[in-house]
């Protein structure tokens, strides 16, 4: 697909962009309004190919939760490994569409990896994820950042104290729940282990020495909206002394980990983010 298509779909998710604008500017684009129904097969995410780890899968267990977080009440999914009686914990923090199939599914499947794994609705503070994932985008843009920071904060201390928990508590956040990892691993003494994907990097002011979250950092080489930020935001982190681990992966956009789109997904570099991200995890919270 023509990057500029891409381009122009990630300016719609994330500026945001109206969907009218959008399909406008898409239809220019491509020369015929007929052509935009095909495109959009291929870039949208498509929710039915989200259940890579079956809910029902025999390896894990899961339910919906609540936990008292600083906004009130925060729903969440969790999904923990079977067999095990007590394991590492990870907060998943969804994209800017809301705790969607896609995200329950990757909760999933850090449970078959041997992880007690919780993806919180950020969203609960104004009711909840809604169908409509570009209701949603929008309802993210109504959030208070530090009051989402404090409800994440509330999650480490909910899965330190969850029965099936050692105890230890990490973060992986996507997109827009990546750059509230980058600020939450600012914000909680308590975090492990923080995994960014491709998610928008803090006022490199406010990194300093008190930072001592190991973190592990995902870019796309492709991505223009987020990559601007990243020099000076690795050059705070050399000076604080943080431990940090940074990989961009060439030729590939952002959101290259969610299978759901087909245009942006890419498997090689979504393996490798997968593989760094496990062997990542268990090294900072087993």
């Amino acid at each position: 697909m023509d990057q500029r298509i891409i381009d122009l779909y990630d300016e719609y998710t994330h500026r945001p962009l109206p969907r009218r604008v959008f399909l406008e500017r898409l239809t220019a684009m491509v020369g015929s309004a007929a052509l935009v129904p095909a495109i959009l097969s291929q870039i949208e995410p498509n929710y039915a190919l989200a259940a890579v780890v079956a809910p029902d899968d025999s390896r894990i267990t899961t339910e919906s939760v609540t936990f008292q977080g600083a906004t009130g009440e925060v729903k969440g999914y969790v999904a923990r490994p079977k067999a095990v009686d007590k394991a590492p914990s990870v907060i998943v923090i969804h994209e800017n569409r809301g705790l969607n199939p896609h995200i329950e599914d990757v909760t999933r499947r850090f449970a078959t990896e041997g992880f007690v794994a919780l993806a919180p609705d950020l969203l609960s503070p104004l009711g909840g994820t809604p169908q409509d994932p570009d209701r949603a985008r929008d309802m993210i843009g109504q959030l208070d950042a530090a009051k989402t920071v404090n409800d994440l904060n509330a999650a480490i201390s909910y899965l330190m104290a969850y029965r099936y928990s050692s105890g230890k508590v990490g973060a992986v956040g996507f997109c827009w729940g990546g750059g509230m990892a980058n600020q939450l691993a600012l914000k909680a003494s308590d975090l492990k282990a923080g995994v960014v994907y491709y998610g928008r990097s803090p006022d490199p002011a406010l990194v300093t020495s008190a930072l001592r979250t190991p973190l592990l950092l995902h870019y796309a080489s492709l991505d223009q909206g987020v990559n601007g930020g990243v020099p000076a935001y690795e050059e705070a982190l050399k000076k604080a002394g943080a431990k940090y681990t940074l990989h961009m992966y060439e030729g590939v956009n952002h959101a290259f980990n969610n299978d759901t789109s087909s245009e942006r997904y890419n498997e090689a570099a979504a393996k490798l983010a997968w593989q760094r991200t496990v062997e990542f995890l268990k090294q900072n919270l087993v």
